[in-house]
Parts: C-alpha cells; sequence; structure tokens
C-alpha cells in the first residue's frame, strides 16, 4: 500500500550536491564558504551553557532578530528567524499559496523551488532568462498573465552568479501582481562597489519578502539559520501562525548572535572569496572556458567547445575534485564550481591544465 498523497507518489525530490567524507577530495560544488567562522564563535561554544538547553528556547528567537534588526537598520517586527533559508521558501508557499496556484520563478533556478512547488500541489511557470543572462521585458507580463501568487527570484541568481540591479527589482515587484521573494542566499559576495541593497524595498512595497542566511558568508552552512525581512503583514503570519514552534534552536540562536556581532571578520572573509574570484575567473578564461560575470561565492563557466562538460566534470572526479555538473536544458555544456581557498583553486587549474 502506498500512503503518499498522490503528488508527493510521482514527485522527484530534491538532489544536493555530492558529499563527501574523504578528507583528501576538494570539494567545489555544493556553494561552501571555504573558511572558517569567526574565532568569536569558537570563543562562545566554550561560554555556553549547557543547562540552557533544558529548556524550550525563545519560540521567536526574538534576540537573534533584534541582531538582524541592528544590522539592517529595520524593525524585528520586519523579521523571521527560519532553519537556513530553506525554511523561510516552503513558509512562503505554505502560508500564501494554496494548492493549485501559480508559483513563478526563472529558468535555470534553484532546484529546490520546483520540489518545494510540487508539495503544495502547485503548477510552477518558469520563464527562461535571456541569452545573456537577464530576466526578459516581459518577465512580470507573463507571470501575471498566469495568474502567479508567488515569484522565487535569486539574486545574485543561482546558477548563473549575474547580479539583477536594485532598480530592476523594485520595478518587477510593482508589476507583478502577487508576491516576490528575493533569495539573497549569495548577497554577502556582492561587490560593495555596486552598492546593492534591497532591504529599504521592504519599507516602498507590501509584496516583497527578503530571505538571508549565514550558510554562505558568515561560514555557517553546518549551523542552518537564516532570516526573512518584510513588510509585518508578510512576516506575521509566517512568525505567530505557520512556522513549527520552536523552529530554532537555543545553540543555533546564540551562535547566530555571536556571527552577526563580528562584522570585522564577516567583511574579511567575504573580501577573500572575491578576490579569489577575480583570480579564479582570469585561469578560466586562460584555458579556454567562458564565464558568466559572477557576484556570488561561485563561477559558471561553459566549457571549451572540443570537450564534454561532463566528461570534464567526471575526470575532475577521479582526482579528488567536485564541481557541479547540471544536466538540463541551457546547462549541460557548463560546470559550476564554488571559489575554494588558494591551494584548492590552484589544484583546479593545475588538473584543468593537463587534462585540456
Amino acid at each position: 500500500m502506498n500512503w503518499e498523497r498522490t503528488n508527493i507518489a510521482v514527485l522527484t525530490g530534491y538532489k544536493s550536491g555530492e558529499q563527501s567524507v574523504n578528507p583528501k577530495i576538494i570539494k567545489l560544488n555544493t556553494n561552501e564558504n571555504p573558511y572558517p567562522p569567526s574565532p568569536i564563535i569558537s570563543n562562545a561554544l566554550k561560554e555556553f551553557s549547557l543547562h540552557t538547553l533544558r529548556k524550550y528556547p525563545s519560540p521567536t528567537a526574538d534576540a537573534f532578530r533584534g541582531k538582524v534588526a541592528e544590522l539592517h537598520n529595520i524593525r524585528p517586527q520586519n523579521i523571521i528567524a527560519t532553519r537556513g533559508g530553506d525554511e523561510l521558501l516552503r513558509l512562503m508557499i505554505t502560508t500564501f499559496v494554496n494548492p493549485g496556484e501559480v508559483i513563478g520563478t526563472t529558468l535555470p533556478t534553484y532546484s529546490l523551488y520546483p520540489v518545494l512547488a510540487a508539495i503544495q500541489d502547485c503548477p510552477l511557470k518558469a520563464i527562461p532568462l535571456s541569452n545573456d543572462w537577464e530576466l526578459p521585458s516581459n518577465f512580470a507580463t507573463q507571470l501575471n498573465n498566469a495568474g502567479t501568487k508567488l515569484t522565487f527570484l535569486v539574486n545574485p541568481h543561482a546558477p548563473s552568479g549575474v547580479l539583477f540591479n536594485r532598480d530592476k527589482i523594485a520595478q518587477l515587484a510593482q508589476d507583478l501582481d502577487g508576491i516576490l521573494l528575493l533569495d539573497e542566499a549569495y548577497v554577502d559576495f556582492v561587490d560593495p562597489r555596486l552598492q546593492y541593497d534591497s532591504v529599504p524595498l521592504i519599507n516602498e512595497l507590501d509584496n516583497v519578502v527578503i530571505l538571508r542566511t549565514l550558510s554562505k558568508g558568515y561560514s555557517l552552512a553546518g549551523l542552518r539559520l537564516g532570516y526573512g525581512i518584510g513588510a509585518p503583514e508578510l512576516i506575521d503570519p509566517m512568525l505567530n501562525k505557520t512556522k513549527d514552534s520552536y523552529n530554532i534552536d537555543a545553540l543555533s540562536q546564540y551562535i547566530g548572535c555571536k556571527a552577526i556581532e563580528d562584522n570585522v571578520y564577516f567583511d574579511g572573509n567575504c573580501q577573500l572569496v572575491r578576490r579569489e574570484r577575480s583570480k579564479l575567473v582570469l585561469e578560466f578564461k586562460k584555458l579556454g572556458f567562458q564565464v558568466v560575470p559572477s557576484e556570488t561565492n561561485f563561477i559558471l563557466v561553459t566549457v571549451p567547445s572540443n570537450h564534454k562538460a561532463e566528461a570534464v566534470y567526471l575526470d575532475l572526479k577521479q582526482r579528488n575534485i567536485l564541481v557541479r555538473f547540471f544536466d538540463q536544458q541551457g546547462l549541460s555544456d557548463k560546470l559550476r564550481v564554488t571559489v575554494g581557498t588558494p591551494e584548492e583553486n590552484q589544484e583546479l587549474v593545475n588538473v584543468l591544465t593537463n587534462l585540456l
């Protein structure tokens, strides 16, 4: 007997990037930060009282939300803490989208979006990006014509790494009939000279929620802590109605507060990634790869025309280097490569030089 709901029975679940316990593996496939978290966290862990774990944590992560509010100069009422960014995605769907209503996104996009839409039994309207990885001029019109209730947009975009400018985002939100979830998981790696800041949009528009995570810039992917920013009318029902009763454990709340306090380490950490990204882009170009301009901690490259992307991916894997290959439309000739440490990046370049 199959007890699954009809739509779950035919669902293909989300497939994360390959994990490895082999210490010799150079892991450049899941966009983790190659540098450790702030040393403040190590010291804080030594001071953390185990007696704290005897009690339930703050159900709304008030201290953490207070720190986030200070960071962005907004109110705690504008913030919900979530188990990584992925919980916010699920909450946006279960709170605001009825089964059968349309969820919109780009093509390609973060591969969890279609899975979450299918779980809620919602059709997905995926609109292809232009050849230069930009949003088509009629993006909002197409979504509105499909009756889209909620749109997911990764910015900087994944898997391309391209940054859509703030004015385009603001115009898109104004033009959409539904809600816009702006997934900024990789925003920490945007060049500061671009002065990109979408947070003020929540005071200008009532249909925008911004996703942030501590997984990338703060080097805390193993902690599973993120947050959403939006108008209270959007945040409150998730915070007080649809999230789990105690969704953020006490230790995560504690470490999250400490991490956000150390802005100096955070800024330096992100700068190291940006510096290595620039170097790696140059090396890829020397090897004949086409490189998509990236404002993230990964680079999307098209392999030289006399090679197959999947073959290069497998050759690298044989040599203990993991990168990401996507066997799907528009990506099958490309590889997505996480920016690693200088040593990891150099080994990648050395191996590619020998392979090509």
